[in-house]
């Protein structure tokens, strides 16, 4: 294995795959040009190659990542004590479409695209499809979160072995919320509740929250009564032993579906990245990002998030932009989001958490140039608001923030069947549906098994994206078919949480 990469001959820094000493010299190049080392530079960080003056901007994947706030000469480590980031106040954008070539996507296509494929899941009636057949919990007020969760107990042990789970997701709203802020909570609710992963679905309320079941039934926009049941707790002698009548009917309507042939062209996977490093837009988000394509190729569907994390990358999703609709629809998506920031009073170009910049990534725009390449090459068919289901086939962008717990749940409630998941440094979390961790590095692989379900570091030790792609889209269909639980599914970790942007009484 090389002790270093390079991304784009352009680019002023290499990025260290081991810790690299002062004093020694390191090849940067495959002419065989070499590099004395001056500072201490940690594996997944950044050396410099080639002289910048103050103010300029440093390359990597062959696009500005900041500004050097001093000049700094060949062997320097980069990071946060030199490097600034470039992005100043809201821009103005034109809309300049460059869709990948014919040839470009073709290289990137596996083998297996070139025939239609399947995996074993559930068909509802209303036209959705599911890969696990579950029973979900859902609460209209934080205040009987225990009450959910005591029942989701009883009914696992005896219905559970009849369904593929029943689970509650706690949350704390729908009490005393106002406006935006009891709309985001009841859009995303409502989303969760039509997911096509639950067989059926028990709504719980207490009785005298700003969220009723009355006013939540109105933003379900029309329901199988079959498949979702209410219950409001202030209302019955005994919540529990009403809820366990009530999740007895529905498994026993659950029960009739069961495992078919359901080709790949509906399924949806959402796209997400935490606890990054800077190994992250070498090896796990590219990879993600090439499944994705290969997934679009079969008439699926994937979800990119994490609008924060677009910034300083936006105009490579803009330019990818079906038409001009969607092209406008990117660009309210990116200034609606700062502007989230500005009235907040908040910058809206804040570096990465101090995990990232642990991991080696330095600045907003570094962050996210690796963080977009997830959506790989295809291009943006539709932007989607937050709490919203997906309702174009292909590329889409969800309007939600960089925080894993939300977005992950923003990304299931707009109908992902599966997220992929990729950490540099590792997180035992997992959201409403199988949430699938793909490590960037081998270390982090071996060290937190418990926690990893695949190994993108492999691309650094001799394996090629084409077979890491091939193997990455196999497991996935064994996931999607219910031959393999996540991580996250084998240890409960289940959880969900909703964005709040506004008053509580």
């Amino acid at each position: 294995m090389s002790d270093w990469i390079k991304l784009s001959p352009s680019d002023h820094v290499m990025i260290a795959l081991r810790d690299l000493e002062p004093g020694e010299t390191v090849q940067t190049d495959e002419s065989g040009s070499t590099v004395k080392v001056l500072d201490q530079v940690p594996r997944g960080h950044k050396l410099l190659v080639k002289a910048v003056a103050q103010g300029d901007d440093v390359l990597k994947f062959g696009y500005s990542i900041g500004k050097a706030k001093e000049p700094i000469e060949p062997g320097h480590w980069i990071h946060t004590h030199n490097l600034e980031t470039g992005l100043k106040g809201k821009l103005e954008y034109a809309y300049t479409p460059s869709p990948p070539s014919s040839s470009t996507v073709e290289q990137r296509k596996p083998k297996s695209a070139e025939q239609p494929l399947y995996f074993q899941g559930y068909a509802r009636d209303n036209g959705e499809v599911g890969i696990r057949n579950e029973i979900w919990i859902l609460n209209t007020v934080g205040c009987i979160n225990k009450t959910c969760e005591s029942l989701a107990k009883l009914a696992a042990a005896e219905y559970g072995d009849r369904v593929d789970g029943i689970h509650h997701f706690a949350h704390p709203y729908g009490c005393s919320q106002l406006g935006d802020d009891l709309k985001y909570t009841q859009k995303l609710l409502a989303s969760l509740a039509n997911h096509g992963n639950a067989g059926g679905v028990l709504i719980v309320g207490l009785g005298c929250e700003n969220n009723q079941i009355d006013l939540f039934k109105q933003v379900l926009e029309g329901y199988d009564p079959n498949r979702i049941k209410f219950m409001r707790s202030q209302d019955v002698a005994d919540e529990l032993e009403e809820g366990m009548e009530l999740i007895g009917q529905l498994v026993e309507y659950a029960e009739k579906f069961e495992r078919r042939p359901v080709p790949v062209s509906k399924l949806k996977i959402g796209l997400k990245c935490g606890g990054s490093d800077g190994l992250s837009g070498i090896t796990a988000n590219p990879l993600v990002g090439s499944l994705s394509d290969h997934l679009i190729a079969q008439g699926g569907t994937a979800i990119l998030t994490e609008v924060p994390e677009m910034f300083g990358a936006e105009t490579i999703l803009m330019n990818r932009a079906c038409d001009e609709e969607v092209f406008n629809k990117i660009v309210d998506l990116v200034n609606d989001f700062k502007q989230y920031f500005i009235n907040h009073g908040q910058d809206i170009y804040e570096n990465p958490s101090p995990g990232n910049k642990a991991g080696g990534i330095s600045t907003l725009e570094e962050k996210s140039l690796g963080c977009t390449q997830k959506g790989g090459h295809a291009a943006v068919v539709d932007v989607v608001p937050y709490g919203r289901r997906i309702t174009a086939q292909g590329l889409n962008l969800l309007e939600a923030p960089g925080n894993d717990m939300v977005s992950v749940t923003a990304l299931a409630a707009a109908g992902a069947h599966i997220v992929l998941f990729t950490t540099g440094r590792g997180t035992p979390f997992g959201g409403a549906v199988p949430t699938v961790k793909i490590s960037t590095n081998s270390e982090l692989a071996q060290r937190k098994r418990n926690w990893i379900d695949f190994n993108a570091g492999r691309l650094l030790e001799g394996k090629t994206m084409n077979e890491l792609t091939e193997e990455l889209f196999g497991q996935l269909l064994q996931i999607a078919s219910g031959q393999e639980q996540t991580r996250n599914e084998r240890n409960g970790y289940r959880e969900i949480a909703i964005f709040k942007d506004g008053v509580i009484l």
